[in-house]
């Protein structure tokens, strides 16, 4: 007797391949919008392989992580204002004036302990953006006159604090965390880094998190569904001021008393922020593409400067990528599409998607990182 011949399943094949596009599509969903960045990082690094194979040697690679700390923070901090639909252009001036501010109280307090004076700059830090905050929300004064009008106060009373040529110098023991070492090897600043990171990918997934992506995407809506949005908008910049102090202490530890320490940091975090697929006008982006776009900013100067390409071009750099960001972001992919897909191609029954999302979580549903 033979065996019952077993009758092939046309759907087993599919249901085999099932669990590999689900995967897939989660991998997909999870880097979202980050895609590009994450990819141009990846070939960032390889050219920086190719160019100078010492690249990946520990210290090497700790030393380039350390050197793009403050502007990973910085991003960081900017992406939480940004992507509640606001800008923050005093984040520059806020590091510049932190740096002048510890010359200044170790010139007063010489015994003053570090972390005294690095609590001090946060709060300072953060009570600046608590002002620029409550006048952009409050006073309903558009975000980028008011943190430029903030930019420009902070710049004059340094200037004039310090006649343009700041007195003072910084303690080892406060310097230790821009240029020391934990443990020996591991640079302070890199766990700075990873800390400020860590918090900043907990925020957007708490329920702030998402209040902020929804004020970003409509701020009306949001306020229907029960947002606060003055709260989320005000404690957005207040977090980015703090994120500007944290990153005035590490850049005083690289360079030292300077009254331009900060000059540029602003454009280059939102070049950052935009080169991690942020959306300009809030509502859509993620904080780690937000830092990755920071770390790809900060290899791409690295990878200039070892082919030899003058330092003053990286202006020129940051402008082509924000315009070529913001344009890409802007360009109606949808309706290209709808043009290539002939009318009564999709399945029966097929609906465009709708890409309304009233209430400010993304289209996907998933949670903001």
């Amino acid at each position: 007797m033979s065996a019952p011949t077993k009758t092939p399943n046309p759907a087993e094949p599919a249901k085999d391949r099932a669990p590999t596009g689900a995967a897939g599509t989660r991998i997909v969903r999870a880097l979202g919008t980050g895609i590009p960045v994450y990819a141009l990082l990846a070939v960032l690094l390889v050219a920086l392989l190719i160019t100078d194979p010492g690249f990946y040697e520990p210290d090497s690679f700790l030393s380039f992580v350390k050197r793009a700390a403050p502007l990973v923070i910085l991003a960081a901090g900017q992406y939480l204002v940004i992507v509640c639909g606001e800008f923050d252009l005093s984040v520059g001036a806020i590091v510049t004036a932190g740096v002048v501010v510890a010359a200044e109280l170790y010139g007063s307090f010489p015994d003053a302990h570090w972390l005294v004076v690095t609590a001090v700059l946060l709060v300072a830090g953060a009570l600046a953006g608590l002002v620029s905050g409550l006048i952009t929300t409050v006073l309903r004064v558009p975000s980028f006159i008011t943190t430029l009008g903030m930019m420009l106060i902070l710049e004059g009373a340094v200037f004039f604090w310090t006649g343009g040529s700041p007195q003072g110098v910084l303690p080892t023991a406060f310097r230790q965390l821009g240029r020391g070492t934990a443990f020996g090897w591991l640079p302070w600043a890199v766990v700075a880094c990873l800390v400020a990171g860590t918090v900043a990918v907990l925020v957007m997934r708490s329920d702030f998190g998402r209040a902020l992506v929804a004020t970003g995407d409509s701020d009306r809506a949001a306020a229907l569904a029960g947002v606060r949005v003055i709260r989320v908008r005000t404690v957005a910049f207040i977090l980015s001021g703090a994120a500007a102090a944290l990153a005035a202490v590490l850049v005083g530890g690289f360079s030292g008393v300077s009254a331009q320490a900060g000059r540029g940091y602003e454009f280059e975090a939102i070049t950052a922020v935009v080169l991690g697929g942020v959306v300009l006008g809030g509502g859509r982006g993620s904080v780690v593409a937000a830092m990755a776009g920071a770390f790809s900013l900060q290899a791409l100067f690295t990878l200039l400067n070892l082919q030899g390409v003058s330092g003053a071009l990286e202006s020129t750099v940051q402008g082509v990528i924000v315009i070529a960001a913001v344009g890409l972001g802007a360009a109606d992919w949808s309706r290209l599409r709808r043009r290539r897909t002939p009318l009564g191609s999709g399945p029966p029954g097929h609906a465009p998607p709708d890409r309304t999302h009233p209430t400010g979580t993304h289209p996907s549903g998933g949670t903001p990182s």
